[in-house]
C-alpha cells in the first residue's frame, strides 16, 4: 500500500503495538511533498589577472591540436609507468670512440646518447612486437614496422617526427636523420609525412638536467619512453661500491593495448641495449 502511495514507511508513525505500522497508517498517512530540485550548477566564469599584468599570447592551430591530443590521451587513455635504471658508462665510452673516428667533411658524423637510445628502442621492438601496437574498438593492430617518432621542441610547440624503419638503420643514418628532422621541425618546413604516423615515441628531456619524468601517451599509440639526464650515482660492482653513470628511463603505457608484463620485458630489453652497446651492431 505504502509503495502505491508513493510514501516512505520510516516517515510514518505507527499505531500498533510497540510503535509498529499498521494499516490504516499507511491510509491515513499523506504523501509528503517531493523535494525541490537541486539548481543545476553553472561553471564560474574565468577570472582574469588585472589588466596589463599580463601579455596574451593567442592560440596557433598547431597549439591547440596539442593540447586537443594530450588531453584526450590524459582523459581517455588509461596509462601505467615503468622505470628503470640504465648504466650508460659503455654506452658514453662507446660514443666517445665512435665519434673520435668521424672523417672530416662530408660524411662527418657526430652521435648523440639520444641516438643511442632511438636505436635501443627499436631493437627492443624487434624484440617485443607487442609494444609496437595501438588500440582500436576493434582490435589491438600491432605495426609490422619500426616507425619511431622523435619528440622535438620549438617555438610553435611540440612536434614528433618520425624515423622509419629504424630498426634497420645505423647509428650515423639514425644520427643524420633525427638532426634533419629536428631542424626541418624547427624551422617550420616538416611535411605532413614527416610526422604523420609512427607507432612510439621517445620524448628526451636530459639535455635540459631533467632527472626523471614521466609523459603523456601520443595518441594512438601505446607506448612513450621519457629519457633523462645521466648522472654519476654510487653503484655496486662486484660487491664493491664505485661510482657509475646512471640514466632514469619512464615508460608510460597504454593498459588497454599493452599489458605490464610487455612493458617490462620492453624495458627490460631496452635498458639491455642500453648498459650493452655493443649488442646494437648485431
Amino acid at each position: 500500500i505504502a509503495k502505491d502511495k508513493g510514501l516512505d514507511l520510516n516517515a510514518i508513525s505507527g499505531s500498533g503495538p510497540h510503535g509498529r505500522i499498521v494499516k490504516r497508517d499507511v491510509e491515513n498517512a499523506k504523501p509528503s511533498a517531493a523535494p525541490a530540485a537541486a539548481p543545476r550548477g553553472t561553471a564560474a566564469p574565468l577570472t582574469l589577472p588585472a589588466s596589463g599584468s599580463y601579455t596574451e599570447i593567442p592560440h596557433s592551430q598547431m597549439r591547440k591540436i596539442i593540447a586537443t591530443r594530450l588531453q584526450e590521451s590524459k582523459q581517455t587513455v588509461p596509462h601505467f609507468y615503468l622505470t628503470a635504471e640504465c648504466r650508460i658508462d659503455k654506452l658514453l665510452a662507446m660514443r666517445a670512440a665512435m665519434n673520435a673516428a668521424s672523417p672530416e667533411g662530408d660524411g662527418a658524423w657526430k652521435i648523440s646518447v639520444n641516438d643511442f637510445v632511438v636505436k635501443a628502442v627499436a631493437k627492443a621492438l624487434v624484440d617485443v612486437p607487442a609494444a609496437n601496437a595501438m588500440w582500436t574498438d576493434t582490435a589491438i593492430l600491432q605495426f609490422n614496422t619500426v616507425d619511431i617518432s622523435v619528440a622535438v621542441a620549438t617555438p610553435n610547440g611540440l612536434i614528433t617526427p618520425i624515423v622509419r624503419y629504424a630498426d634497420t638503420k645505423g647509428l650515423a643514418a639514425i644520427s643524420a636523420e633525427v638532426k634533419g628532422l629536428a631542424k626541418r621541425a624547427r624551422d617550420g618546413k616538416l611535411m605532413p609525412e614527416d610526422y604523420t604516423g609512427g607507432g612510439f615515441t621517445i620524448s628526451n628531456l636530459g639535455m635540459y638536467g631533467v632527472k626523471d619524468f614521466a609523459a603523456i601517451i601520443n595518441p594512438p599509440q601505446s607506448c612513450i619512453l621519457a629519457v633523462g639526464a645521466g648522472e654519476q650515482r654510487p653503484v655496486v660492482e662486484d660487491g664493491q661500491l664505485a661510482v657509475g653513470t646512471v640514466m632514469n628511463c619512464t615508460l608510460s603505457v597504454d593498459h588497454r593495448s599493452v599489458d605490464g608484463a610487455v612493458g617490462a620485458q620492453f624495458l627490460a630489453q631496452f635498458k639491455r641495449y642500453v648498459e650493452e652497446p655493443a649488442l646494437l651492431a648485431l
